[in-house]
């Protein structure tokens, strides 16, 4: 083992479902500290992907911090980690809902966030448009990905990856609405549930292209690609991150493909969210070849995971997040892969 490199790494992720939120009929921050700081302490993670983390205005006019998550943090060893956020591209600072956020208790030496970068928003002709109406749009990503490079030991980066990709509902098209929830027509409805798809294929394609340039630049990257994917392993957007020999038909390809560590647990403890009493398994770990040769074992807490479609209803405001923290740890070793820079 090299010098200070750790005999052990966790790395975990956790959808934490609209932390710091400015609703009215909501949890309070207290009450969500109380709930959240527990489960973060439980992790013991050294790299901690978070997703919906949102934005407040201390004052206004001020530019907009994690004010939510920094109450959380506050008295654990999170609160000393190094921090990679996305960032708003009009005012340079945190944006007002889902930002991700990647805490690490070693260095961060780079972060990037990816959004259109690699792949361009399609452009797409509405087929459902009525004379008049808005008939082209460019199908934009809902939220951008975040990168960190994060520095193991003097030679050795882990490259962490937090993505959270969209739900498969219907995307808003111009006009096809009559309110917030109710669709003008069933076609309507069709084809924004059409470019949901669309978008989440998009995001995980730009994801993978990133991973690609990941694997062009060393041989055996350490990759874990962590987050809520709201989609199990056998669905596109995560079959397109991942790779699959049998899909691609090249050996030569294997080194390039990523493992979901799930993998590693029984069938029926296999799930992060609960939706309408069918438990489901949306948030992944995703490993390269090169760091699942460190992998020991995989953990989801989801003991108290309450029904994301039924709970809400049934307890308004409630604190809890429904979705299950998924952590997975390693034992360091120095031999195995090539020193990454």
């Amino acid at each position: 083992m090299e010098p200070g490199q750790p005999p052990r790494l966790r790395i975990a992720t956790f959808n934490v479902e609209n932390l710091g939120a400015e609703v009215d009929q909501g949890p309070s921050l207290q009450d969500r500290v109380r709930v959240l700081r527990p489960q973060l302490s439980r992790l013991r993670a050294d790299v901690l992907c978070l997703q919906e983390v949102d934005g407040r205005r201390p004052a206004p006019g001020e530019d907009r911090i994690l004010e939510a998550l920094d109450a959380v943090v506050a008295g654990t060893p999170y609160e000393r980690f190094a921090r990679a956020a996305t960032l708003s591209r009009s005012t340079g600072a945190v944006r007002d809902k889902h930002n991700l956020v990647i805490l690490s208790r070693f260095p961060i030496l780079h972060q990037e966030q990816v959004f259109h970068h690699l792949v361009a928003p399609p452009r797409h002709r509405i087929a459902t448009a009525e004379p008049g109406e808005v008939d082209t749009i460019d199908v934009a990503w809902d939220r951008p990905v975040l990168y960190a490079a994060v520095a193991l030991a003097p030679n050795r980066t882990l490259h962490v990856i937090n993505v959270h990709l969209r739900a498969p509902r219907a995307a808003f098209i111009p006009g096809h609405k009559t309110d917030t929830r109710a669709w003008r027509s069933m076609a309507g409805w069709a084809e924004g549930f059409f470019l949901a798809a669309v978008k989440r294929a998009g995001q995980a394609l730009e994801v993978r292209l990133f991973l690609d340039r990941l694997f062009d630049a060393e041989p055996e990257p350490l990759i874990a690609v962590c987050g809520d994917f709201n989609a199990d392993v056998r669905e596109m957007p995560v079959r397109i991150i991942r790779g699959d020999e049998e899909d691609a038909a090249n050996p030569h390809l294997v080194l390039r493909t990523l493992v979901p560590v799930e993998r590693s647990l029984a069938d029926s403890r296999r799930f992060s969210v609960v939706h309408h009493g069918r438990p489901q398994m949306l948030d992944h770990v995703l490993v390269s070849r090169a760091l699942l040769g460190w992998y020991r074992n995989v953990e989801i807490h989801n003991e108290a995971l309450g029904d994301e479609l039924i709970t809400p209803h049934v307890v308004a405001g409630s604190p809890e997040s429904f979705h299950a923290p998924v952590i997975a740890e390693f034992r360091v070793e120095s031999g195995g892969c090539d020193d990454a820079g």
